[in-house]
């Protein structure tokens, strides 16, 4: 015979499985909340975009060697899967693939060195995306895209390129084959954007979002059809609507300064 104080146990124990399982729902219930007011849109696995070994699945571009042909080595990868971006030249690492809906992860710090027009001046990096344009000689004519800015001061900025346009807040933004060169970039800052000074360790005094150099800073883009939406650690920065090329491949900058990148990763929008 069971004694009597066996079945209160027992009904403890449920009652605290019970409450562990309604628990462990509203955790994952506010974790759905957070995902979909954080503005990423539901989305499906992330797979590295970088394999974290070597440069499979991209090219190599660079103004003063073209195509696949680094024997500087501009670009390495380093222990536990980071690309050393030595900055000495202008070009950048670019995917064979084009991507469409999408959302895309990539983490950035800065190094110390800085080369030809970048000494002294704040540290330049920067994604392109939805690249339509030939990729030729980038110093000169980067290919025609949209550039999630990467820049000390200006992180977060929108760089349109060669032709490419968007709505910000509603209003057109275009760039246009018009400059002697071949090309016209136009420059959409970040929401709460204070000035900005073009010397090296700038820092924004009103609406930085960087984190202090030597620390890892988080990208995130949205390309949804024809809108995208730019996340630096986690917050909106920019936003645009009616993007005039919705896919393409995507680039990560040499530009005159030595930056580190990790941890790339992509994931197909729902």
């Amino acid at each position: 015979m069971r004694s009597s104080h066996q079945r209160p146990n027992r009904m403890q124990s449920t009652a605290k499985r019970f409450a562990l399982v309604l628990a462990t729902i509203a955790v994952l219930n506010g974790w759905a909340a957070a995902q979909q007011t954080s503005g990423i849109p539901p989305h499906g696995k992330l797979v590295r975009l970088f394999n974290g070994k070597d440069f499979s699945g991209f090219d190599t571009v660079l103004k003063s060697k073209g195509i696949d042909n680094d024997p500087e080595h501009i670009f390495t990868v380093e222990k536990k899967g980071i690309i050393h971006v030595s900055g000495n030249d202008f070009g950048g690492i670019v995917t064979k693939k084009e991507y469409e809906n999408y959302y895309l992860r990539a983490e950035f710090k800065w190094g110390d060195k800085t080369y030809q027009d970048r000494v002294g001046k704040a540290r330049d990096s920067g994604i392109l995306y939805n690249i339509t344009g030939p990729i030729q000689d980038p110093g000169d004519t980067w290919p025609r895209s949209f550039e999630f800015q990467i820049q000390e001061g200006g992180t977060g900025d929108i760089w349109l390129i060669r032709g490419a346009s968007l709505k910000v807040n509603g209003k057109l933004i275009t760039s246009d084959d018009v400059h002697p060169k071949g090309h016209l970039h136009v420059r959409s800052v970040r929401f709460g954007a204070g000035p900005w000074q073009n010397v090296t360790g700038y820092r924004d005094p009103v609406g930085e979002v960087e984190k202090p150099k030597g620390e890892w800073n988080l990208c995130e883009l949205v390309v949804d059809h024809d809108h995208m939406k730019y996340f630096v650690n986690g917050k909106l920065v920019n936003e645009g609507t009616e993007l005039n090329a919705a896919k393409g491949k995507i680039l990560f900058q040499t530009e005159g300064a030595e930056v580190f990148f990790r941890n790339l990763k992509i994931a197909p929008l729902k």
